[in-house]
């Protein structure tokens, strides 16, 4: 793409902008990025090598959602379906990075945020903060969840009992294994104000989802006798049925909140290297989450549960090696996807107030901790009362779409238009349709897989 200056909307510096200065926080934990230059690009513009980005990208969107691509396979309507739905969203997922990439260096802005408010203007910009943090919220009741979900399944394995069995003892029940691990770990990890060292617990989760990917595949080659695998689906259902499958796959390759600061990272931060990037990277996460989505689907078939290794023997030692690894790997991100959400709320709220970020210290602190413990017990109540994980991925997934199509969308058609060409030719054009594309599919998606997620799950 050519190199054109946006126009910056000015609503942007008109509302509190120096207020708005707490949203720059929403980074991702494992970048460095160097203080913001008019060219923002040079040999002083960051540290991060390609082969380095590669793989924070990789990073940033392979996770727990890992856990549910077999489930989404049967949703889909088997291997056919679901690698064939992964292949065409993969196409878009790649486009957005890279339009987020060329926005960004066009607005000088370091932060998703940050582009979406300067490209677009203040409503799209506050949209896309109330659905980051609405998308963080969501996450951290996943991953509330998960931790009961492995933490049965371990419990229920150093009992030699079977879960759920009637006359367990107290400490055993679920909540309380919840409460108290979120309790102890999770809420101490949440409060303070900086959370640079939980960029060391990133190489914890790379671990932990290779890992568990391992596993998967190597449970399919080589199958427990006591595993009868379901009716295995050969193609979907209804066309509905692979829409439905769609929050899952928009959940687990989302990585476009933190792809911004990773691209402003870079060396020599240019579109077209960062296009390369993101290519490498989603094709490493694209193997990753085909191999344990196809395994696991057709190890359980249509049985297959929400999470994959609720599927699993609970006396299975390798796959309760990967029940640890995933509990670990979730109690470092929960604070590290707080803090994000706790960032954009700050944000939007001094830019309410018309307050700056210098004001006193104690008001800071005060408020910080108010935020951390309203939004640490929101999570854990609703993570008690919602043990499906699969309903709240179908909804947070609507929302993953969201970052992913529709407000990349929205800035590609605005950078576009804010260009003054002396004529628009094809590929004008063509950009911008392709914009207004991604804005329809994104919207489309969010639309029917919210609808789906209250109207199935949440009022079944």
């Amino acid at each position: 793409m050519a190199q054109h200056n946006v126009g910056i909307n000015s609503e942007y510096w008109d509302w509190s902008a120096d207020a708005g200065e707490r949203a720059r926080l929403l980074q991702s934990p494992n970048v460095e990025t160097g203080p913001k230059s008019d060219e923002g690009q040079g040999p002083g513009a960051g540290s991060t090598s390609t082969l380095g980005a590669v793989f924070i990208v990789v990073n940033a969107a392979l996770g727990a959602g890992l856990l549910n691509f077999p489930a989404a396979f049967s949703t889909a309507g088997g291997v056919a379906a679901g690698i064939a739905l992964q292949m065409s969203l993969l196409v878009f997922i790649i486009g957005g990075l890279v339009i987020l990439a060329y926005c960004s260096r066009a607005s000088n802005e370091r932060t998703y945020q940050e582009v979406v408010w300067a490209v677009c203007g203040k409503v799209p910009g506050v949209l896309c903060e109330v659905a980051i943090a609405v998308y963080t919220f969501g996450t951290c009741i996943a991953f509330l969840i998960i931790i009961g979900d492995q933490q049965d399944k371990i419990i229920a394995a150093l009992m030699k009992e079977p879960q759920g069995a009637e006359g367990s003892c107290w400490y055993a029940d679920r909540k309380f294994t919840i409460s108290i691990t979120a309790f102890l770990l999770i809420l101490p990890l949440s409060i303070p104000k900086e959370i640079g060292f939980q960029k060391y617990a990133s190489s914890l989760s790379v671990i932990g989802t290779w890992y568990v990917t391992a596993v998967v595949i190597l449970k399919y080659i080589w199958p427990d006798k006591e595993i009868t695998p379901g009716h295995i689906p050969t193609r979907p259902s209804s066309w509905m049925a692979v829409f439905n499958a769609m929050p899952t796959i928009c959940f687990g390759f989302q990585c476009h909140v933190s792809s911004v600061p990773v691209f402003n990272s870079l060396r020599r931060p240019a579109v077209k290297p960062w296009g390369a990037v993101v290519t490498a990277a989603m094709i490493i996460a694209l193997f990753v989450y085909t191999g344990t989505g196809v395994c696991g689907f057709l190890t359980f078939g249509a049985d297959v549960d929400q999470d994959v290794l609720l599927s699993y023997p609970s006396n299975d030692v390798p796959v309760a090696i990967a029940r640890a690894f995933i509990i670990l790997c979730v109690l470092t991100s929960y604070p590290i996807l707080h803090f994000c959400g706790r960032a954009v709320l700050e944000g939007l709220w001094l830019r309410y107030k018309g307050e700056a970020v210098e004001e006193d210290v104690v008001r800071e602190r005060r408020r910080r901790v108010l935020q951390t413990i309203s939004w640490f017990l929101l999570t854990l109540l609703l993570a008690l009362f919602i043990p499906d994980i699969g309903k709240v991925i179908s909804l947070i997934g609507g929302l993953a779409a969201c970052f992913i199509f529709v407000f990349p969308g929205l800035c590609l058609i605005q950078a576009k238009l804010s260009e003054i060409p002396e004529s628009r030719p094809s590929s004008w054009w063509a950009l911008v349709g392709y914009g207004t594309f991604m804005v329809t599919l994104g919207a489309f998606i969010f639309g029917q897989t919210t609808a789906n997620a209250i109207f199935v799950d949440l009022m079944a």
